[in-house]
């Protein structure tokens, strides 16, 4: 472990020593978790798995242009900290946090301010943008930017301000960004505008947004916002509006997907009719109080997802990165077996060949003892070229095969980015027996362990599930019995028939 990881550990460890001390004690589950995957290669020593998921809670706000984003978070946290327009008035991520109250005013700084920095989602994402974009991980300061507030409501959490989505102009290393951040959020708020009913101009941006979220084990976090709803008002239409857009979502392949209604009553148009302003006014207020209440509850999912990682990770190595490894490996046994198999019968077939054209030819005097003795030399040297020229051949073979079929697989695979093309190319190095089915770094011990693994996260849960729950009413038994009233011995005396 490098000198840096170590130390950025240490600081965790004191963060959540004084934050969040439940969390403390998931550490070194994810520390015996790093020892199983360096094992396997899947993870670099330099890195670890607590130090490539965000151990805070995060909210993340999505959408299209001019969807009120900006709008409904200044209104949250209760400060103008970003701008607001019908145009698009932001291009960069902003991520907002708090600040001292002590000091004055807010702050916006450069994206090197969160690239630098471990604490922060997106600590080295230059290095991601760079992998999709050649040349851009040096223009950070285009793509992201650090805005600070002493407003309570942002305390213990972080929100994460995305520009508005361009159907037209979808940068690929705007779309590593955006798919980083829903990684790492508890809570990702997708915002739509009610100001468009007809929402097939924004296909690709909900073919990005949403055809992406069906399948994650995390879809429960997404929440989709249909902003400036009031704009039905004139109509008296939200529910066709509404419809409009579920039918949309649904072609984007997410059937089951629910809509919440809102608008923002100091950026929205007067509501003329009294009976309609407040029809619309109560849905909005349901609505918009079931968002911020589940944004309040982000630390507390917070704390469940640090711990789900986990077994989600356990989950992708167990049943998708080791059936992938298993099944490279045999194509590259049958490919090296095969080029062997090539190989030997093609240098039996010069030396047969050799032996012809020399004019020799086998013979029972060949062989006959007086012919091995004066040949003993010359056979010896001759079989061990062939040898060495055979194994020669292995070698080449299994690293020309090898990184063949390493080129396709990923680097970053899964939740936390195991590198599946280093993890194969462990498996298939100059110690490795070609013979082996398992790949390196893995079998019934390592087994063992992943299983410790996830009897460990279970304990973990339950411990997360005392904390917040009842479920056995025990807790409520022992209040009831606390307040049951002492009677003295005296009293018992007293009430005692004669």
């Amino acid at each position: 472990m490098s000198h840096f990881l170590t130390n950025r550990l240490e600081r965790l460890e004191s963060h959540l020593k004084a934050e969040n001390p439940a969390l403390l004690d998931v550490l070194p589950t994810y520390y015996r978790f790093d020892q199983l995957l360096y094992k396997t290669g899947l993870l670099d020593r330099d890195t670890s798995l607590a130090s490539r998921i965000s151990w805070w809670p995060l909210i993340s706000i999505l959408g299209t242009f001019s969807s009120g984003k900006s709008t409904f978070i200044n209104s949250y946290v209760g400060d103008k900290l970003q701008s607001t327009g019908n145009q698009a008035v932001d291009d960069k991520f902003t991520v907002i946090c708090h600040r001292s109250s002590g000091a004055a005013g807010n702050q916006t700084l450069p994206g090197s301010a969160l690239d630098a920095d471990p604490r922060f989602p997106f600590f080295r994402i230059s290095h991601e943008i760079e992998k999709v974009a050649r040349g851009e991980g040096k223009h950070i300061e285009s793509y992201l930017q650090l805005r600070t507030t002493n407003r309570d409501a942002i305390r213990n959490k972080i929100i994460i301000d995305s520009p508005g989505f361009d159907a037209d102009d979808q940068r690929r290393s705007t779309l590593r960004i955006t798919d980083h951040i829903i990684d790492l959020s508890d809570l990702v708020l997708v915002f739509f505008d009610a100001r468009h009913p007809e929402p097939g101009a924004m296909q690709d941006t909900l073919e990005h947004l949403v055809s992406h979220t069906v399948n994650r084990t995390d879809a429960s976090k997404f929440m989709y916002i249909l902003n400036q709803i009031d704009t039905a008002a004139r109509e008296d239409n939200p529910e066709e509006v509404v419809a409009a857009w579920q039918r949309s979502i649904a072609q984007a392949g997410l059937a089951a997907g629910q809509f919440y209604t809102i608008y923002n009553e100091d950026a929205a148009a007067p509501i003329e009719d009294p009976a309609l302003r407040e029809r619309f006014r109560a849905k909005r207020d349901i609505d918009l109080g079931k968002i911020h209440a589940r944004m309040d509850e982000v630390e507390l999912q917070r704390n469940y997802r640090i711990v789900s990682v986990l077994e989600t990770v356990a989950n992708e190595l167990e049943h998708d990165v080791l059936p992938q490894l298993r099944d490279a490996k045999a194509r590259w046994r049958r490919g090296v077996l095969i080029g062997d198999g090539v190989a030997f019968a093609l240098l039996v077939l010069v030396l047969i060949g050799l032996s012809y054209w020399l004019g020799w030819t086998p013979s029972a005097e060949v062989f006959s003892a007086e012919w091995i003795t004066a040949n003993t030399l010359d056979a010896a040297a001759a079989a061990i070229a062939v040898v060495i020229m055979l194994v020669t051949f292995h070698l080449w073979m299994r690293g020309f095969i090898a990184k063949r079929i390493a080129a396709p697989l990923s680097e970053a695979y899964g939740q936390v980015d195991l590198n599946l093309k280093a993890a194969f190319l462990k498996s298939t190095g100059l110690f490795q027996s070609i013979f082996r089915t398992e790949p390196a770094g893995w079998g019934r011990r390592a087994a063992k362990k992943l299983r410790l693994v996830r009897d460990t996260v279970a304990t973990h849960i339950q411990n997360l599930n005392d904390s917040y729950a009842d479920p056995s009413g025990k807790l409520a038994l022992t209040e009831a019995k606390v307040e049951m009233p002492v009677v003295k011995p005296e009293e018992k005396a007293d009430e005692t028939p004669a």
